[in-house]
């Protein structure tokens, strides 16, 4: 049996239940000569020399599996525990130490501020990796993946919170009987598979039935439109899917579109994307219609928005975000011109059509100030 010293996300009873694998009690501790910051850009604190002492908590008696689980959490984010004395009991504990000039530290590290933010997405995470630890998958290999894992967990909270509907089918307990679900690929994107039945509209159980998914986070996806010069701004980049399908043509013009970061609302990732890919500061957001593009083969959730912002001539050039090997180039045109692209075929990417035709009907009333 093993004790451990946590101070950082694992005081979050949720996410240190999920990790282990069941609940445990929690003593309040302190470590002296240490202190706890913000690793600089990133959703989790480190722990330096120096200072007050680092507050945290004592977990006691923990089981080798329960300790094996905890070194696959932490170990993908390059922790390593010792062996240290804490002044509550005069016992040796564990305590996850980073590895040296891994992480820069930043601000002071504040769990309650990274609870309000951060905790529901890094719980729902933290569900996502230890069913992959329980596939035999190794902590590096889920280290890359892991900020593609948070904006998952944030499209599946959005999902959660989703209203009833109206007119289509309520699901209710027992109308889905999920057998069996496994990830036989994964990286930036990944591929999931599931064995299950589902509810008949004749009331039946349909027989068990395996489905593929493709697994990438919710996108936000935004059309830059001026209604006093009555002009849009569009991107344009080249783009795999119409290379793999075979299009000979696989630079598309598009709206400024990109993922949903884990912890970030669909309105603050168009206000982002609009300026890493074209340079733009937004006046104000129109929330246009959101939907699932293809949901017969995947997770992807589109929230879809019309930028009030100010096109004067030569505000098109070129962007993207170097590290992610963006290449982007900006075209200003007339919303006529856009519409007549759209109409004869030269624009195909379904996000930038639908936005076209919504920002169509409510055009005239923009460029009255309604």
């Amino acid at each position: 049996m093993a004790d451990f010293f946590f101070y950082g996300t694992l005081c979050h009873a949720q996410l240190l239940r999920v990790v282990l694998g069941r609940e445990v009690g929690m003593q309040p501790a302190q470590l002296p000569g240490h202190s706890v910051f913000w690793v600089k850009g990133r959703a989790f604190p480190v722990l330096v020399e120096g200072g007050t002492g680092a507050k945290g908590v004592v977990v006691r008696g923990l089981s080798e599996a329960e300790v094996r689980r905890l070194d696959f959490y932490e170990g993908g984010f390059g922790y390593e525990t010792r062996e240290v004395m804490v002044p509550e009991g005069a016992l040796p504990v564990h305590v996850y130490f980073p590895e040296p000039d891994l992480w820069e530290p930043g601000e002071p590290w504040s769990l309650s501020d990274w609870v309000a933010r951060w905790g529901g997405t890094v719980v729902a995470a933290a569900e996502d990796a230890m069913r992959l630890y329980g596939e035999g998958l190794a902590a590096d290999a889920v280290q890359r993946r892991y900020p593609m894992m948070l904006a998952r967990a944030g499209a599946r909270l959005r999902a959660e919170a989703a209203g009833a509907p109206r007119v289509r089918r309520a699901a209710g307990k027992g109308d889905l009987d999920l057998r069996r679900r496994w990830q036989p690929y994964g990286n930036f994107f990944a591929v999931e598979e599931y064995d299950l039945r589902f509810r008949r509209f004749d009331g039946d159980m349909s027989t068990e039935v395996n489905r593929a998914v493709f697994i990438s986070a919710d996108a936000a996806v935004v059309l830059p439109y001026d209604p006093a010069r009555d002009r849009v701004l569009l991107i344009e980049q080249f783009r795999m899917g119409p290379l793999a399908r075979g299009d000979r043509q696989p630079w598309l013009l598009e709206a400024i579109a990109g993922r949903i970061d884990g912890g970030e609302t669909p309105e603050a990732a168009a206000h982002r994307e609009a300026m890493e890919e074209a340079g733009l500061v937004l006046k104000s957001l129109l929330p246009a219609t959101h939907y699932y593009p293809s949901p017969s083969a995947k997770s992807e959730f589109l929230y879809n928005f019309v930028g009030i912002a100010d096109l004067p001539d030569g505000s098109a050039g070129f962007g993207g975000v170097p590290g992610e090997v963006e290449d982007i180039r900006a075209h200003l045109m007339p919303f006529a011109e856009l519409l007549d692209l759209v109409d004869k075929g030269e624009i195909t990417a379904g996000p930038l059509v639908i936005l076209t035709y919504w920002l169509a009907a409510r055009r005239d009333a923009l460029r009255r100030g309604g």
